[in-house]
């Protein structure tokens, strides 16, 4: 007779190792798309910035040399070695003021970041949860602000609470709460005819502990790539206000800001629109471009065998 009393049990994993194992599949997919990892280079770097921007830049931004006005990048003719992106209008440093101008851009995105995607979870859970007339409501709500131009809306809300860095952040925050509970919703209201979840309800699960625990972990995917898609939206509509001179007030060194001090040196001192436009765009693309590798590794469904 055989013995089977030596055949290999299967081996149960600790959680540590598990999330390692879903850590390890999770960057294997990610890393596949080399335009998400570009951009999370870049990111890293721009973060990197901000936090050592005091460190990093030369100069002030905020201090004029009056002797200095308008110098051309060192490469150009008439530049120096004082200013390696030049000067503006005032003889404020370029290289100072884009840097710590990335600090600015960080944190509205988290704000307003932060401030749509936990109204919008709130929101969302509450309509696809309980459903009827609650989600009538809401919906109908949602509807009515996604019915508007997203920047065209975030400059009426400025205008009525007043121009500033703070009232231009929560204007863009509720102009991108809408997307949120509608991401939150339809993924509550698919997870709702699971199992698990009835399991859960018949085993004495509360409201709370239902929308919470039980479902919102699995519906947090998709609201990773939207948050990651609309910090960049962020940057570049709050970015647009700062032109527009609803944002950010002088001297603070936004990048909108500063291209809207700019404006009337476009043709006779080009860098003071070049350098704040490529901050924006850089920072915009690379921030896509990751959330582009986080959809690919967070839904099922793309990803390559």
């Amino acid at each position: 007779m055989s013995d089977t009393s030596n055949l290999a049990a299967p081996v149960k994993l600790s959680d540590a190792a598990i999330r390692r194992r879903m850590l390890a599949e999770f960057w294997f997919y990610f890393s596949q798309n080399r335009g998400a990892v570009i951009g999370l280079v870049v990111f890293v770097l721009l973060v990197l910035t901000a936090v050592f921007a005091g460190i990093i830049a030369p100069h002030d931004p905020t201090t004029q040399y009056r002797e200095a006005l308008l110098v051309p990048p060192v490469w150009a003719e008439g530049g120096s070695a004082q200013f390696l992106l030049g000067t503006d209008a005032v003889g404020r440093d370029m290289l100072s003021r884009l840097i710590f101008g990335a600090q600015y851009s960080l944190f509205i995105g988290i704000v307003v970041v932060s401030i749509a995607l936990v109204g919008g979870i709130i929101i969302g859970l509450l309509a696809g949860f309980f459903g009827g007339w609650i989600d009538n409501v809401i919906m109908r709500m949602m509807d009515v602000i996604l019915a508007f131009p997203s920047l065209l809306l975030a400059l009426v809300l400025v205008a009525v609470l007043g121009p500033g860095l703070t009232n231009a952040m929560i204007a863009i925050a509720i102009v991108y709460q809408p997307h949120f509970a509608r991401l939150t919703r339809a993924a509550v209201m698919t997870e709702m005819k699971r199992e698990y979840v009835t399991a859960a309800r018949v085993a004495g699960a509360g409201n709370l502990r239902l929308m919470f625990k039980t479902i919102l972990p699995n519906c947090l995917g998709p609201l990773i790539v939207q948050a990651t898609l609309s910090f960049s939206s962020a940057v570049l509509d709050s970015a647009a206000l700062g032109f527009l001179g609803m944002g950010a007030q002088p001297p603070a060194p936004e990048w909108g800001t500063m291209l809207a001090e700019a404006r009337e040196f476009i043709l006779r001192a080009w860098w003071v629109v070049t350098f704040p436009g490529l901050a924006i765009l850089v920072s915009v693309l690379a921030i896509n471009l990751m959330g582009d590798g986080l959809r690919d590794a967070l839904d099922p469904k793309l990803k390559r065998s």
